[in-house]
């Protein structure tokens, strides 16, 4: 019986760009702290190693603290870690894993499998390694698994990639690092490994991608996870246990709002927004003013309380009803600019168009006169 964790593409050192500086930093860091946890998953489990399939780093060019502090990470877990090249990471001549071992900063129970050849580990299993030498390449670097020759037979066999498992991408995706759809069965493996696809994905019945253990894009991919694998020996089917890692939830809305209820709901949800939430907001249709300012309030609530939230308004149309107009008692040149300014959300600065007709909205609702108001 073995045990493995299998995790892929920590994407260490990924700059969250989209995001506030605040928020960027806090996703960054999130990436050093889900390898803790998968440290701590490995202790807890008792596993036999930790199989990690490429894509550790997110680019060549991380400072040399990025690297030390990924290395650090791991020292919760004391057993064997093994890990291939993907790549954003692949080992060139120069890489991020030789400028790591002139650093020093790979412990001596982590392997860096920069070489396509075969090793026993702890005994108990033979690692049939395929990394990447450079970012792309059009032939399948696993194609030597069948034909290799090991130290040790009758031990389980166990493949470690990075790459697109040939038929499972549409046909009019050019996808590089090719894997052959059998290469378990081909080359005997009891278990292969894979990285690349950011979510947990099963390809067949020894083929798994473990997908990114802490989610780092706002496609629904099942991501935000590590594989347990349990292989009771030599020619046993694994048993393979999902085990949750990620601390965000990465959500995407894209919500069309055309009625007062329909700002009701959104409102709603956006007030169950937590602090662990990753959210990118994309709203279409058409709202009037009243129910803008509403939305603009939970909108607000909702930032200060998420970790993360990008909203983009560009398909929203405001539409400044007869009793809004009168509310902002608009008459006059006034009245008629702000009726250009709707018209013209239909043409090429439609954006600028409603902007502008808010802003004068706002202007026009802070000097109105309130109903109680002294004379």
């Amino acid at each position: 019986m073995i045990s493995l964790l299998h995790t892929a593409d920590w994407q260490i050192g990924r700059v969250f760009s989209q995001f506030e500086p605040d928020d960027a930093a806090a996703l960054f860091e999130a990436r050093f702290k889900v390898v803790e946890r998968l440290a701590a998953i490995a202790s807890e489990r008792a596993v036999d190693a930790v199989l990690v399939a490429g894509d550790v780093f997110d680019l060549q060019t991380v400072s040399d603290k990025t690297i030390r502090r990924m290395f650090n990470a791991m020292q919760g877990f004391a057993g064997p870690w093994l890990l291939i090249p993907g790549n954003h990471d692949s080992a060139l001549g120069e890489s991020v894993w030789s400028r790591a071992a002139r650093l020093g900063a790979v412990p001596s129970n982590v392997v860096c499998c920069l070489e396509p050849v075969p090793r026993t580990v702890a005994g108990k299993f033979t690692l049939l390694p395929a990394p990447l030498t450079q970012r792309h390449t059009y032939g399948d670097l696993t194609d030597w698994f069948a034909s290799a020759s090991v130290e040790e037979e009758g031990l389980p066999r166990i493949g470690l990639a990075h790459g697109c498992v040939q038929g499972i991408l549409s046909e009019d995706i050019d996808s590089a690092n090719p894997i052959a759809a059998d290469r378990a069965a081909q080359a005997r493996l009891d278990y292969l490994a894979l990285g690349d696809w950011h979510g947990t994905r099963q390809t067949d019945e020894r083929t798994w991608y473990a997908g990114t253990p802490e989610t780092d894009r706002f496609r629904a991919n099942d991501s935000g996870q590590a594989l347990l694998v349990t292989i009771a020996g030599a020619g046993a089917l694994p048993q393979v246990e999902p085990v949750r890692t990620g601390q965000y939830a990465w959500q995407q809305w894209e919500p069309r709002l055309s009625v007062a209820s329909d700002i009701d709901e959104l409102v709603e949800k956006l007030n169950l927004v937590g602090a662990n939430d990753v959210l990118q907001l994309r709203a279409q249709g058409s709202c009037d003013l009243g129910g803008h300012n509403r939305l603009g309030a939970a909108l607000d609530a909702a930032r200060a309380r998420a970790r993360a939230l990008v909203w983009d308004g560009e398909a929203l149309r405001l539409e400044p009803t007869e009793e809004d107009i009168q509310a902002l008692h608009a008459d006059g040149f006034v009245g008629e600019a702000l009726q250009d300014l709707r018209s013209q959300q239909d043409g090429a600065d439609a954006e600028l168009a409603r902007d502008a007709l808010l802003t004068l909205a706002r202007i026009l609702d802070a000097q109105a006169p309130r109903a109680g108001a002294a004379a």
